[in-house]
């Protein structure tokens, strides 16, 4: 029988083994976990990488729709206001009106005027015929003067007439030689009235083309005085606008925005766009809906950055420049999304852009 220690170190022994070889699996598994971990997650960010070079998201979106500040170019005194704030309007609904009295009286008095010059035309017309009537009568006069100091002019040296009578007849043919040449003259200036053409019909004359201008033109602010919307869409801050107030030409009277034509505007980073065209579809994710997706492809792509037309640009000439990342404005067309959810103007959104751009193993080196 073996002694009592023996037994117990061979026990002991045996009670170790098992220990030590989970003690060895642990630093051998330990390193293998280690490597292996970073290098999974090194995997994982490069499928990551390779997989996802064919899109872009951006976000600095937002959702922006056609508008105009509302005005007229005519001044004048707002007679009424059609519209309510916030309220749907068709395109050449009545928005507002101006007082239409002082359009009426100068449409009024262009019509006058204008009456008035034809008038002119028609009496600068007799006029001329006139005066060739008494220039052909002056004609005759001045003929038979002629007649009568040639007669003279022969008998004067033999003595038939009198040196008096001689200087008589002279004189009366200088006079109606002057008083034909003044006539002429007269004559002149009455077809110069009628632009040179005595035939001349009175709607081509330019007295008659001024006037009729000036018609036209009261007719127009007359026109202007009442202003429609230019386009289907929603008036805001109609409330600025009130009966009896006086509105100076061109002066924004409230806005007008449109329900239809609505686009995204987005200005990606210069960085971001190298793969960027015209024509990519892109998915559009508006932060008042949640959960909700709209289609669109991208329109049109800035030639400048935004920086370049702000009232300050960088100057980078300058010993103190820093290099900023642009941003490129960039439009977004809306092509399909959700009917029943409206889009508003001023939304923030952001947008995924798909390049279909493959990004390769190559590109890391």
């Amino acid at each position: 029988m073996p002694p009592l220690s023996s037994t117990a170190s061979a026990a002991s022994r045996e009670a170790d083994t098992p220990a030590v070889a989970r003690s060895a699996s642990k630093r051998l598994l330990r390193p293998i976990l280690m490597i292996g971990g970073v290098a999974l997650i090194l995997l994982t960010v490069l499928l990551y990488w390779l997989f996802t070079g064919g899109s872009v998201s951006v976000t600095d979106t937002y959702i922006d729709a056609a508008k105009v500040s509302l005005s007229t170019d005519v001044s004048g005194l707002v007679q009424s206001v059609d519209v309510r704030d916030h309220e749907h309007v068709k395109a050449g609904q009545v928005l507002f009106r101006l007082d239409p009295a002082r359009f009426k009286i100068a449409i009024d008095q262009a019509k006058a005027n204008l009456i008035e010059v034809v008038q002119l035309i028609g009496a600068a017309r007799h006029t001329y015929e006139a005066d060739l009537a008494r220039i052909a009568m002056q004609k005759a006069i001045v003929e038979n003067d002629k007649l009568s100091y040639r007669r003279y002019a022969s008998l004067v040296q033999s003595g038939g007439v009198t040196r008096s009578d001689y200087d008589n007849a002279k004189f009366t043919l200088d006079s109606a030689e002057a008083s034909l040449k003044s006539m002429q003259a007269q004559a002149g200036v009455d077809l110069a009235k009628l632009s040179g053409n005595p035939h001349i019909a009175v709607k081509d004359t330019p007295q008659y083309k001024a006037a009729y201008a000036t018609l036209l033109r009261a007719e127009l602010d007359y026109h202007n005085s009442v202003v429609r919307a230019p386009f289907s869409g929603v008036v805001t801050e109609t409330e600025k606008l009130k009966p009896g107030m006086y509105l100076p030409a061109g002066t924004a009277a409230f806005g007008l925005v449109s329900e239809k034509d609505v686009w995204v505007r987005s200005e990606p980073k210069e960085t971001e766009l190298t793969w960027v065209r015209p024509g990519d579809k892109v998915n559009i994710y508006v932060d008042t809906y949640p959960g909700q997706v709209w289609h669109g492809v991208v329109s049109s792509i800035s030639p400048a950055s935004g920086s370049t037309f702000s009232i300050l640009p960088a100057q980078n000439a300058s010993g103190n420049w820093v290099k900023v990342v642009q941003r490129i404005p960039l439009r977004v067309e809306i092509t399909e999304g959700p009917e029943h959810l409206v889009l508003r103007d001023g939304m923030s959104a952001e947008i995924t852009i798909k390049t279909g751009h493959v990004r390769s193993l190559a590109n890391l080196f």
